[in-house]
């Protein structure tokens, strides 16, 4: 299909005069002047022609003269590429410049001396530069220019994220006791939009005050703070609370810091004995393992029925060198810090010494052992010979016989024996 022509120059002055708002005549000297108007509006008459034809369809063609990028997001620090494009350069160079409207490249030629600032890929179409070491101050509209008629632009936002800084805790106060109440905050700053901060104990996420956001000085960056109260057990002695902070500029990266927590508790005391069951005649130790912060430091050891304590030590172990009877009962270990004491109890049963096998009878079980094991050889020994004189034997008969002069065939031996009546014979055959 072929593109509408321009109308004739004529035509298009009339209407210019048609459309001219307001009553607006064309003066002698060539400007349009508004009458409706204390002070008249002037405008040259090749600038109203130059719009029409701007606004025809063949000027909307050129189009493809127009250039285009993208916005880009960097880290502070980073390296940011700028690439700008056009499908019809129209014999004309594309360029650069800054959010201060410096240029920075025109076609292939460097036009600031900023070494940051490089040439990636210089085209008739195409021209690409890259920004390393990108700061906050490089945040803003870049444009990319290409000097047609009229000039045309596009515009690319760099936007700059400003990275936060590892978290402060403070508001620590050691030590703490079992249940008491403590408040910690934590704070970070130079994070570009502002960061967001999080707690957790140990694997176990508190539940703190929202983030709080302050803009910095400079305008540009944010100071973030939080605070976290809980209440503190002895579960809680030795735990590290954790800030982290999370902003898109660490591409998932940790960023905390950590508060180790001490947490004075009142000790707790068991008894293990050693060996577990203990008998009569054996050696005997009673084991009183005291836990707490601070460690217990004193033992006192009482036996029920027993007025007088039986030991007050510094040592945990209480000591049977040769058990008896008498010394069954109950007995308690009571664990004493600078945060109190604790009692446990352990029931003692003394049971029967067990027979303990001597040596001399050790020695003879397996000398007796010994015997057995050669009576059984000697056994089997004995019944295989006997079964092979018994075999050898029947064949000694056999040959004998072979050997005498009245014996029968070789095959068949025939015995007449005489019966009880007379005459009658009875023949019986005997085969070998």
């Amino acid at each position: 299909m072929r593109a509408p022509s321009a109308l004739p120059l004529p035509l298009l002055l009339l209407c210019a005069c048609c459309w001219a708002p307001g009553g607006a005549n064309l003066s002698q000297d060539g400007y349009w002047q508004e009458q409706d108007l204390e002070l008249g509006t002037l405008a040259p008459l090749d600038e109203a022609i130059s719009s029409s034809i701007w606004s025809s369809p063949d000027m909307l063609a050129s189009q493809d003269s127009q250039p285009w990028t993208s916005d880009e997001t960097v880290v502070a620090g980073g390296t940011v590429q700028l690439r700008c494009q056009v499908k019809d350069h129209e014999d004309s160079s594309l360029q650069w410049s800054n959010p201060a409207q410096q240029t920075l490249y025109f076609g292939e030629k460097r036009a600031l001396r900023d070494n940051r600032i490089q040439l990636v890929r210089s085209t008739p179409y195409e021209l690409t530069i890259s920004i390393s070491n990108v700061a906050l101050a490089d945040e803003g509209e870049y444009t990319c220019s290409i000097f047609t008629m009229p000039v045309r632009t596009a515009k690319s936002l760099v936007t700059v994220l400003g990275i936060p800084q590892k978290p402060i805790i403070s508001g620590y106060k050691s030590p703490l006791r079992e249940k008491d109440q403590t408040t910690l905050h934590c704070q970070s700053s130079g994070s570009k939009p502002a960061a967001k901060l999080s707690w957790k104990k140990g694997d176990q996420e508190l539940h703190g005050e929202p983030t709080r956001a302050q803009e910095d000085p400079n305008g540009k960056t944010f100071t973030v703070s939080s605070s976290v109260t809980f209440q503190v057990t002895r579960e809680d002695d030795g735990a590290n609370i954790v800030c982290s902070v999370n902003h898109e500029s660490l591409q998932g990266a940790d960023r905390s810091t950590s508060q180790r927590i001490e947490v004075l508790y009142t000790p707790t005391a068991m008894i293990r004995p050693d060996p577990p069951h203990p008998r009569e005649g054996q050696k005997l130790l009673l084991h009183c393992e005291g836990h707490g912060n601070p460690v217990p430091k004193q033992y006192l050891w009482e036996k029920e029925g027993s007025v007088p304590p039986l030991k007050m030590t510094q040592e945990r172990a209480l000591i049977f060198p040769f058990l008896n009877k008498s010394d069954s009962g109950t007995y308690g270990c009571t664990a004493t810090s600078n945060m109190g004491s604790h009692k446990a109890y352990y029931t003692l049963n003394v049971n029967d010494p067990s027979p303990v096998p001597s040596s001399s009878s050790t020695y003879h079980a397996i000398i007796g052992g010994i015997v057995a094991f050669i009576v059984f050889l000697l056994l089997i020994l004995l019944i295989f010979l006997g079964h092979y004189l018994i075999r050898h034997k029947g064949t000694y008969l056999t040959h004998e016989a072979k050997g005498s002069d009245d014996a029968p065939d070789a095959d068949t031996a025939i015995i007449n024996a005489e019966g009880g009546q007379s005459g009658g014979d009875d023949k019986k055959e005997y085969f070998i």
